[in-house]
């Protein structure tokens, strides 16, 4: 129930938990909750009243160590709460309802919980990719309509992983989950991302390349990239015509990224298959053309968010709100860097 404190106050740190649009318990194991309530008095506002909840983290702001959520954060907001050390973000991306700024100057932690999501949309993609390399998914349908064997796929024939030119655009939290997938497949793995210097990437046996390199280079091409100020319509019509013919792209960081309408475009010509699981309106709407393009595998932004990904979002909140309160830095979530914040054009989950 919104509002009802967990514990009996005896001095232990007081923890706000308001994860909407998730509940505490999508997030917690039984255990981690029963920890949590242990080490921290925990104020949950997971109740189904937004405004009894908004009233109760107003109440709990003067004493609050440390919030596990997303709630707006303005300026103000911050000054009220003297005793804020962090703040765990557990929806996934760095949004603009907070004030950065105010929180680093009092040294306030802002974390996000992008690793944990980053396994299951790395395995996600690699899925994909093998279905855009042999057809799966369209030999499941052809097989369903009696058609088994009769439609040929990407020119006729697959192709295999094995050995392949790939490339990765971006190698954040999931390109760094992806590279150890693909190891098996003893690819040449290009790498396009501005934010690392070459030798961060030949040190793990990547070879750094500029955007158009990678693209032209790349029978696969694994978009992974988050958005920012910079990136918007990074892979548009100019991009996409440079990849090679019968090329497979996979979209699975953010739509902002790529030109859907380029991209929909080659896909519909024939010059390349793709997989996407991001898009610029969620949900896409039914008469959308992409719903019946042939050589597109479609995904409604089900990349990340399985249950094992939410519990190890708990499980890493634990962690780190254990070692905070120790006097210790955080370790396992990803904390916001001051010099990056500003540049992250990401929306928040329920209204993708």
């Amino acid at each position: 129930m919104g509002g009802r404190p967990v514990g009996d106050g005896d001095g232990r740190p007081a923890v706000v938990v308001r994860p909407a649009p998730r509940r505490h318990d999508d997030l917690f194991a039984a255990e981690v909750w029963a920890e949590l309530a242990e080490r921290f008095r925990i104020i949950d506002l997971t109740g189904d009243d937004p405004a009894a909840d908004e009233a109760a983290l107003e109440a709990a702001l003067p004493e609050v160590f440390a919030i596990v959520g997303q709630p707006d954060l303005p300026r103000e907001r911050v000054a009220r709460a003297p005793r804020l050390r962090a703040v765990l973000n557990v929806e996934g991306n760095f949004l603009p309802n907070e004030d950065y700024e105010a929180c680093f100057e009092r040294g306030i932690h802002v974390l996000a919980a992008g690793p944990a999501f980053a396994q299951p949309v790395a395995e996600y993609a690699l899925g994909l990719a093998l279905d855009l390399a042999r057809g799966i998914s369209r030999e499941d349908r052809a097989f369903r309509a009696g058609e088994e064997g009769r439609v040929p796929y990407g020119g006729g024939q697959g192709v295999l992983l094995r050995h392949a030119d790939v490339g990765l655009v971006g190698f954040g939290n999931l390109g760094r989950a992806l590279h150890p997938l693909l190891a098996p497949f003893q690819p040449t793995i290009r790498v396009f991302d501005p934010w690392l210097p070459p030798s961060v990437l030949r040190e793990r046996g990547l070879v750094p390349a500029p955007l158009d390199e990678t693209v032209a280079r790349s029978q696969f091409l694994f978009v992974l990239a988050t958005a920012t100020a910079e990136n918007h319509h990074l892979l548009g019509p100019r991009e996409l015509a440079l990849a090679p013919p019968g090329a497979r792209l996979v979209l699975v960081s953010r739509a902002p990224v790529v030109d859907y309408d380029a991209l929909l475009a080659r896909v519909a010509a024939g010059h390349l298959l793709a997989a996407v699981d991001v898009w610029p309106r969620e949900p896409l709407p039914p008469d959308h053309p992409a719903r019946r393009l042939e050589g597109l595998v479609l995904s409604g932004h089900r990349a990340g968010g399985i249950p094992a990904a939410f519990r190890e979002i708990g499980a890493m909140v634990r962690d780190d709100l254990v070692l905070l309160a120790s006097g210790l830095p955080p370790v396992r979530l990803q904390p916001a860097a001051r010099e990056l914040i500003g540049r992250y054009r990401n929306r928040p989950v329920s209204t993708r």
